[in-house]
């Protein structure tokens, strides 16, 4: 039977979601959590792979087992064996040809940046801080360049694996929430290192350094060395996974 969960965690600790042997991962501490319920092997399937130190409101993952148990089972059950940074959220029965990654229609990210002089003390894990004032409304014009399907090669990581670099943003805004500012993010699918880049190349407008046209001009260019830098890890979360109606009201549990 094929099983879908609802994950969170907080990526500080993690060396990324990917399994990698002899280094904590996300995906290697709920395989060993899920092992112990199920009692055989598991190998889980996330929707969107994070880097080290991104964090997760709202990861979906599948597997499939031969262990009948209660959802209560592989949400408190699994929980029980989990490091206090990681926690599922819900479980659902989902149909085989349900996979957490290419059934999805789109990813969220959201970015928050600490904009003031003083250094965040509590949430120094989950912003990025910058003391330089930021002018967000800037920001959000020159996002605008990114809406729809493009070649975002200037915003992809060298090491990038994705076979093609074209992807659809379909929404992408930056707002002001007192000393945060914020981006939001969905597209389709992203690159390695996408949002970072995005908000790297963001911030010298953010600045006043470059105008807003900037970012259509490095997006033309399609080389990565004409954007910003990449942004720190800690600002990003993956905060939504959406699906078709149908998988989307399993994950419901209507």
């Amino acid at each position: 039977m094929r099983l879908a969960l609802i994950v969170e965690y907080d990526g500080t600790e993690f060396h990324g979601w990917q399994y990698q042997p002899g280094l904590r991962t996300v995906q290697g501490e709920l395989q060993k959590a899920l092992a112990q319920i199920a009692t055989e092997p598991i190998e889980v399937t996330c929707a969107g792979r994070t880097d080290r130190g991104v964090h997760a409101k709202y990861q979906v993952v599948h597997f499939d087992t031969h262990a009948i148990r209660p959802h209560s089972a592989w949400v408190l059950g699994v929980n029980h064996f989990l490091p206090k940074d990681i926690c599922i959220r819900n479980a659902f029965d989902v149909p085989e040809d349900f996979h957490a990654r290419y059934s999805a229609t789109s990813r969220s990210y959201e970015y928050i940046i600490d904009n003031r002089p003083g250094h965040p003390a509590i949430m120094r894990q989950y912003a990025t801080w910058i003391p330089r004032p930021l002018d967000h409304k800037q920001m959000h014009i020159a996002a605008q360049y990114l809406i729809g399907e493009h070649d975002f090669s200037s915003f992809r990581a060298a090491e990038c694996q994705a076979k093609h670099p074209r992807r659809e943003i379909v929404n992408i805004s930056v707002a002001r929430h007192d000393h945060q500012v914020v981006l939001n993010v969905t597209a389709n699918a992203f690159l390695h290192h996408m949002v970072r880049n995005i908000v790297g190349t963001l911030l010298p407008i953010g600045h006043h350094k470059k105008p807003v046209e900037w970012v259509a001009q490095i997006l033309a260019a399609k080389k990565r060395a004409e954007a910003g830098v990449t942004a720190p890890p800690q600002g990003l979360s993956l905060v939504r996974i959406t699906y078709n109606k149908t998988y989307e009201n399993l994950l419901k549990g209507v």
